[in-house]
């Protein structure tokens, strides 16, 4: 079958970032405030992906327990939201409205163009190099041209698109669960102690959940009365595959009448508890990695690593969860999670070439898809590692849409505007 269409060229900037997470926000504004032109695409109706649209309840820390290592753009949107919570608190509570509210301002501040339901549906690329992209609206079809690409897609699509070269999971496909993240309402937070995973065994045997998974990240206090749950996996997801995404959306919607069993049956506070929601996307934690210049790996968290050409540090564990029911599974990830972590004061470096797509010659990436074997990835996807490497991939693309190359930039000019923005550097 042969389609062709004309199309009109909508925009034509300094910079397009595909995808408006914390690293697609980030790096919009970022650039924006280098003066340059940039035109964001969301494919959602809001910024902020999964700590929004996805109802992730918390953020993940943005400080090692003595330095604050997401500063600069992150850290300005993070102080205007769960503003009860202190800054260095290791997981704050998300209040997915506000934080829609304070992203859409920030973006408007800031000077970005951008548009929500808009999705990049092709590449168009000749010799490594990017000449424009397709998008889809309701509108209809239009084409973006940029000197400089940036994917936060967080699934890599842009650089898939493009044709170019990426890996998922352990180059096999398979990649750890997602959750479908839930609020709900009517909880005794003065009544809830223990562990919430106390009772699974005997939840199992009495038939109250249907299949045995024991790793259960749990229900976070939001309010007084409020709770966001991060319960429940969607094994065996393709997140580049739209008919698995369909499937795991119904199982998850389905899966919450048998978590409101075992709360109320087993465990106080939860007696009374109402579902008000679940996220409108699955929280979905791995997909493809793009290939890049350098690959961020297990050794670099391992040896605390330094970077000449550092753009950032952070310091979550490696957080891979379980892949199957097995306990053996669960096993291995409470050694690894356990095992793999940091103590106060404690990061690694961020390399400016893990945000280098090795197959083309104006691309950056940045968040959950950036350059990295699995088990860093399961350490910088979080929001406050997106909101890193988002900024630095957006000063870095301002700098480089000057030459239309991101790699003939001058690192220590990246430093300096990096450090405008507030960055993190002790390195440099």
């Amino acid at each position: 079958m042969v389609y062709s269409k004309n199309l009109t060229e909508k925009y034509n900037v300094d910079i397009f970032v595909a995808g408006g997470g914390a690293a697609g926000v980030a790096a919009a504004i970022a650039a924006s405030k280098q003066g340059k032109s940039v035109f964001l695409a969301e494919a959602t109706g809001a910024f902020g992906g999964l700590g929004t649209s996805g109802l992730v309840p918390s953020f993940a820390p943005f400080g090692d327990g003595i330095n604050m290592l997401a500063s600069g753009i992150g850290l300005d949107i993070r102080k205007k939201v769960s503003k009860a919570f202190p800054i260095d608190i290791y997981w704050a509570p998300i209040n997915a409205e506000e934080l829609k509210r304070v992203y859409d301002d920030e973006m408007i501040s800031a000077g970005v163009e951008f548009s929500f339901f808009t999705t990049v549906c092709d590449v168009v690329v000749s010799d490594g190099h990017i000449d424009y992209v397709v998008c889809t609206a309701k509108s209809g079809m239009f084409a973006v041209k940029a000197k400089i690409y940036i994917d936060c897609t967080g699934d890599g699509d842009l650089c898939y698109l493009g044709g170019g070269d990426y890996t998922v999971g352990e180059g096999d496909g398979k990649v750890m669960p997602g959750t479908l993240c839930s609020l709900w309402a009517n909880i005794d937070w003065s009544n809830v102690s223990g562990p919430q995973n106390a009772f699974i065994e005997k939840a199992y045997s009495d038939g109250v959940l249907s299949y045995e998974d024991r790793h259960l990240p749990g229900m976070f206090k939001r309010d007084d009365l409020l709770g966001g749950g991060n319960i429940g996996h969607l094994f065996n997801i393709d997140p580049t595959d739209e008919k698995s995404l369909t499937n795991s959306m119904i199982w998850g919607r389905k899966s919450m009448l048998e978590y409101e069993r075992y709360y109320k049956k087993y465990l106080k506070g939860f007696e009374n508890m109402i579902l008000c929601a679940t996220g409108s996307v699955p929280g979905v934690r791995e997909s493809r990695r793009i290939t890049c210049d350098y690959a961020l790996c297990v050794d670099d968290f391992i040896s605390r690593a330094v970077f000449e050409d550092e753009i950032g540090r952070y310091c979550y564990p490696v957080d891979i969860h379980v892949m199957n029911t097995d306990k053996k599974e669960y096993e291995r990830f409470s050694n690894e999670y356990e095992n793999l972590r940091y103590k106060q004061g404690e990061s690694y470096g961020i390399p400016y070439r893990s945000l280098i797509s090795k197959s083309f010659s104006n691309l950056l990436t940045a968040g959950r898809c950036m350059g990295t074997d699995r088990k860093m990835q399961a350490s910088i996807r979080v929001m406050p590692g997106c909101f890193i490497t988002g900024q630095a991939a957006g000063a870095a693309a301002a700098l480089a849409s000057n030459c239309g190359d991101v790699r003939k930039i001058n690192h220590s000019l990246l430093v300096s505007e990096l450090k405008k923005l507030g960055a993190f550097l002790p390195n440099a």
